[in-house]
């Protein structure tokens, strides 16, 4: 077992000790620092639990901020299809990307076909991901819905469950070989006793439900705060109102990525009743852990 996910385990087993430990690994100023003092959370935040690998420094936890901050304010200010189409799509792709490479490798798949399935699968999730949540705009665009109401639902209420589907989508079809394929699951002692496609199975569902709290989340408490602020006139300027919007998104950002990151365990626990015949005539041990990936 590595030892970053040795770490997960002993000292990531409530809600709270997750929250504080991402809460220092997502410090996006670790992209910067390399200093012995920082060593133990910049190891945590840049070497993969499964491969040992350096992961690429777009790609660590760190960076997700920043690089998805801007794309979901522009997404969010998007009143014509064709913009939000793109900006959605440039969307989905990095944090596809993020998923694949903070997911699991998957020992029994040949490498080969293996990339070009995920690819596939990658492009064709990434794609449907952007057509679904340019939908609404495209329905206003196309049929006129010119009603408050449906400005309303169509503009503000709307986009948070989609996004918050499409992304849980998205980690879904991006990571499907770990369970199509079964991702290494281990004892106590971080012995390898098998691969198993029910842990697979686990570990993405786990992170594709973190990710739709994620998302849907950052869409729709910051329309609902700033439904807030408009109604009790805490801005006097309406030009001041997009910078506040800004701050919020950030803000709703900032507290949500540490929070749907700590959903569940980075060492998942799968109990022997849950896995395969043939991982358990292998082995007599009771409790069985996994990388879930983020």
């Amino acid at each position: 077992m590595d030892a970053n996910l040795r770490f997960w385990r002993a000292e990531g087993q409530s809600f709270f000790q997750r929250f504080l430990l991402w809460a220092d690994a997502l410090d996006p100023l670790l992209l910067l620092k390399s200093s012995i003092k920082q060593a133990f959370v910049l190891s945590l935040s840049s070497v993969h639990p499964d491969t040992d690998k350096i992961i690429p420094v777009l790609f660590r936890p760190p960076a997700f901020m920043p690089i998805t901050l801007p794309l979901v304010i522009i997404s969010s200010v998007q009143r014509e299809a064709k913009p939000s189409f793109f900006w959605q799509f440039v969307f989905h792709t990095y944090t596809a990307a993020f998923s694949l490479i903070n997911g699991n490798g998957t020992p029994k798949a040949e490498e080969y076909s293996l990339q070009q399935k995920q690819i596939f699968l990658g492009l064709g999730a990434v794609s449907y991901s952007a057509c679904v949540g340019a939908l609404p705009l495209i329905s206003v665009n196309r049929y006129m819905l010119k009603s408050p109401l449906m400005q309303l639902v169509v503009r503000k209420l709307l986009p948070a469950p989609l996004f918050g589907l499409t992304s849980a989508f998205t980690v879904a079809m991006v990571r499907s070989p770990e369970f199509d394929n079964g991702i290494e699951v281990m004892d106590r002692n971080g012995k390898v006793v098998g691969v198993s496609k029910k842990a697979g199975e686990k570990a993405v569902m786990e992170t594709a439900l973190s990710r739709a709290v994620l998302f849907g989340t950052t869409f729709l408490l910051p329309e609902v705060l700033m439904y807030c602020v408009q109604r009790a006139r805490f801005v006097k300027n309406p030009r001041a109102l997009g910078p506040v919007r800004m701050f919020v998104v950030m803000s709703v950002l900032a507290g949500m990525l540490p929070v749907s990151f700590s959903m569940f365990p980075q060492c998942g626990e799968i109990k022997r009743a849950d896995l395969e015949p043939e991982i358990l005539s292998s082995t007599e041990e009771t409790e069985f852990f996994y990388n879930r990936g983020i």
